[in-house]
């Protein structure tokens, strides 16, 4: 019998979101709520596993993990793209790589709720009435306000879609945008100065890649207006972190709304923590219950399909 272990199932749902007996009498399932830093205590944990369920970048496989997990046959993650996934060397160890479908409009109501949590002032004034004081601030409306899109793939193309009905200006940028795509989206095209000089809020929706690490830097934050947000529901890496936590500290920037971020659990003594012109969620932009459902109905089927002699779902 096959073992496999779900790891990282913070939310604890795993197993009843999703019908796993399709797997009765051929798998052996384990599944580990808490999460490990450590790559040898991870080895050492999954050392015994031919099956292992990755829940997006939660903890990442490079070559080194890999290597010490010498019983591994099948290594599946939740979505068709994993950056902190080595497939190269999963394959060089005659591992199989599956995915599964994601849903994409998670993650931009998650920006949404990001961008209208900093706007109106939400936590802010949910802990300032909690302690008995009853509004301490104004908030700050969206009609005709600028909005920036960084990447305008599926997800930034949905987010501008929600800016426009606010009445907002939407404009977009990143290195490879062309005015065309603008165009035919709806939106504004604008230079990598202009687009940082104007905007009110900027979402950031790329890809993470070796073009995109950092992309956000502290020469990019400067150029925002001092009343200016910056909101990343993409990846942590980004953004250079350190760059941003200086400038949110000096009033560079007026805040931030981050789902994500360079290492993830965030460390107890990260600066973010204490920041109060900060929003921070742990990486739930893709946390839906549909979102899961998809996930563990595929990851499924994806084993009895590999259990059978048939590889779905691999990724690139």
């Amino acid at each position: 019998m096959k073992k496999l272990a779900i790891i990282d199932d913070y939310e604890q749902v795993a197993l009843g979101l999703a019908d796993w007996s399709a797997l009765d009498g051929d798998v052996e399932i384990s599944v580990f709520h808490d999460h490990l830093y450590d790559e040898d205590e991870i080895a050492a944990r999954l050392a015994d596993f031919e099956i292992i369920c990755m829940m997006r970048e939660r903890t990442p496989f490079p070559r080194s993990l890999i290597e010490k997990l010498p019983k591994l046959e099948h290594l599946f993650t939740s979505g068709m793209r994993n950056w902190s996934l080595d497939t190269e060397a999963a394959r060089d160890n005659g591992i199989a790589v599956t995915g599964t479908p994601t849903l994409s409009y998670p993650a931009s109501e998650h920006a949404w709720a990001l961008i209208l949590a900093l706007a109106k002032r939400v936590t802010v004034e949910d802990a300032a009435t909690r302690s008995g004081r009853f509004g301490t601030g104004v908030s700050l409306g969206l009609r005709d306000k600028t909005l920036g899109i960084i990447g305008l793939g599926k997800l930034g193309a949905q987010v501008a879609d929600v800016g426009k009905a606010f009445g907002m200006n939407v404009t977009a940028w990143s290195t490879n945008l062309t005015e065309e795509a603008c165009k035919e989206a709806g939106v504004n095209y604008a230079t990598k100065e202009a687009f940082y000089g104007n905007a009110d809020f900027i979402s950031i929706h790329v890809h993470l890649g070796t073009r995109n690490k950092g992309l956000v830097g502290a020469a990019e934050i400067a150029m925002m207006k001092r009343s200016a947000y910056l909101i990343n529901t993409a990846r942590g890496p980004v953004i250079d972190e350190a760059a941003l936590i200086a400038a949110l500290r000096d009033g560079v920037i007026a805040g931030a709304g981050l789902d994500v971020f360079e290492v993830e659990p965030l460390a107890a003594d990260n600066p973010l923590l204490s920041m109060d012109n900060v929003v921070l969620t742990p990486h739930q932009g893709y946390v839906t219950r549909e979102n899961y459902v998809n996930f563990f109905e595929a990851a499924v089927a994806n084993v009895r399909s590999w259990l059978d002699g048939t590889v779905i779902n691999e990724l690139p």
